[in-house]
């Protein structure tokens, strides 16, 4: 759901709370400060969220009943996580989600390299200060967001990416490369009293996930056949594909092995969940109405479900958040076209995210050339599905008779919403259009027009209505 670059360090968001004013080792002694191991912290944290009724996954959508328990499951043994699914179900943002179980500051000798928490310096340098300092150690206070660290798994990652390398410039300094201050560190020991995750990970070549080993059990690092046992405190996660996972790539055996947990990701098991998806995730520069956007979930789900469609490479939630922002780019483009003085999205808008999207999604190889009779096929039956759920109860006899006695409705990227209005045919004293305006909660000129344009094009699919389509793209509802 979010572009993802190479290495993510997240940074500091607004903490809901100061950083704490202890500036001296000293002065945390005397304040009581309990040192925690990051699985006891996350542990505990998650306990305490569970056992007050707070949310612990604060924006994640679809998986309540599913991952989630399997996930707090992990969390409470202590293991190390590997999330498996397709993509865009979700799983960086679940990742990142884990940052927010950590202790909001916590509390790191100012300076060091590894951000090691002043009961325990690990590293030579700490060490040395901690020895010469005593109470008066410095120490600094690091936010949640700081304590997570993110790389995207690529074939060239290298071991000093992850693990550390000799430092070149240390040794022009005069050191030897059997002096562990020699080593530049990489990204997992940097993590240390953290979180890091990977994403992709049977990306990683093997020989780099060989490296991985150590510091996922013994939790120490070899760098160019030196050893350093460092006593690292990290919570290591990690994300991958199915189809990676078995055939372009695989996590080796015994690097599999060391993750305590593996959780399977799946896309919303519910029409309503797709919905959330697409509301919390989707940035619309237009209003879209909610059974809009319940017409892309469904078109979304038809997709995965189609024969015709390549279910090994899936099809993302992104495809309906992007065709949300596409519709609603129809519908202000439209709107700023023709002098309206509201942006809202209609049925005739949905075809913009077939033209637009059809390359997002990938065919079985038997289906060359059909792609775009498949696309508009199952938008056909999402629109038919979601207007029978959405006006069900809803006499709407009137509106086809009068429109097979002559009358004519028509839509179009051109027509306004106050010329759709306007041509709708007089149904005496019924109210009709009142009825669809409140079933689907429209009160705008230009959501009543989105709405009855939902039920034309229902009725329509119903087969109760013609439509004629001309050159331009508009369409024509009523005996031609």
């Amino acid at each position: 759901m979010h572009r993802r670059r190479s290495v993510v360090d997240v940074s500091v968001s607004n903490p809901s709370t100061p950083a704490p004013t202890i500036t001296t080792l000293g002065e945390l002694r005397a304040s009581g400060h309990r040192q925690r191991g990051v699985r006891a912290e996350i542990r505990e944290n998650l306990l305490s969220a569970l056992a007050a009724g707070r949310d612990p996954w604060p924006g994640i959508q679809g998986f309540e009943s599913t991952v989630l328990p399997q996930l707090e499951r992990a969390l409470l043994a202590g293991h190390d996580v590997v999330l498996l699914g397709e993509r865009g179900q979700g799983k960086t943002r679940l990742l990142r989600t884990i940052v927010g179980l950590l202790d909001e500051w916590t509390p790191v000798i100012a300076g060091s390299e590894l951000g090691e928490h002043p009961y325990e310096p690990i590293t030579p340098a700490s060490q040395r200060r901690a020895a010469a300092l005593g109470d008066d150690l410095p120490i600094a206070w690091r936010h949640r967001d700081e304590r997570y660290a993110e790389k995207l798994a690529t074939p060239d990652t290298s071991v000093g990416d992850l693990v550390g390398d000799v430092d070149p410039m240390k040794v022009a300094e005069g050191r030897s490369l059997g002096d562990p201050e020699t080593i530049h560190f990489g990204l997992i020991p940097r993590a240390h009293r953290g979180i890091v995750a990977i994403n992709e990970l049977p990306d990683l070549a093997e020989r780099i996930q060989v490296a991985m080993l150590n510091v996922m059990e013994e939790r120490d690092i070899q760098v160019r056949g030196y050893t350093l046992r460092l006593p690292l405190d990290v919570l290591v996660l990690a994300s991958a594909n199915p189809e990676d996972y078995t055939n372009r790539g695989r996590i080796i055996t015994p690097l599999k092995d060391r993750f305590g947990a593996q959780v399977r990701t799946h896309y919303p098991l519910e029409v309503e969940g797709e919905v959330a998806v697409v509301e919390q995730e989707a940035s619309l520069e237009a209003k879209v109405p909610s059974y809009l956007l319940e017409i892309l979930a469904r078109f979304t789900r038809g997709l995965r479900e189609s024969n015709a469609v390549d279910q090994r490479s899936g099809v993302s939630a992104r495809f309906a958040i992007a065709a949300a922002e596409t519709v609603a780019a129809a519908a202000l483009h439209r709107a700023t076209v023709q002098g309206e003085d509201e942006a809202v999205a209609r049925i005739i808008d949905l075809e913009t995210a077939v033209d637009v999207l059809a390359g997002k999604v990938e065919f079985e190889s038997g289906h060359e050339g059909r792609e775009q009779p498949i696309l508009e096929h199952l938008l056909r039956t999402a629109t038919a599905e979601t207007a029978r759920h959405r006006l069900q109860g809803i006499d709407l006899g009137l509106l086809v008779q009068a429109l097979e006695s002559g009358a004519q409705v028509t839509t179009g990227e051109q027509v306004t919403a106050g010329e759709l209005l306007h041509e709708l045919p007089v149904l005496g004293e019924s109210e009709l259009y009142d009825d669809i305006a409140d079933r689907l909660e429209a009160s705008t000129p230009g959501e009543r027009a989105a709405a009855v344009e939902l039920a034309l094009e229902g009725l329509y699919l119903a087969r109760k209505v013609s439509k004629e389509t001309d050159d331009e793209g508009n369409a024509t509802y009523g005996e031609s």
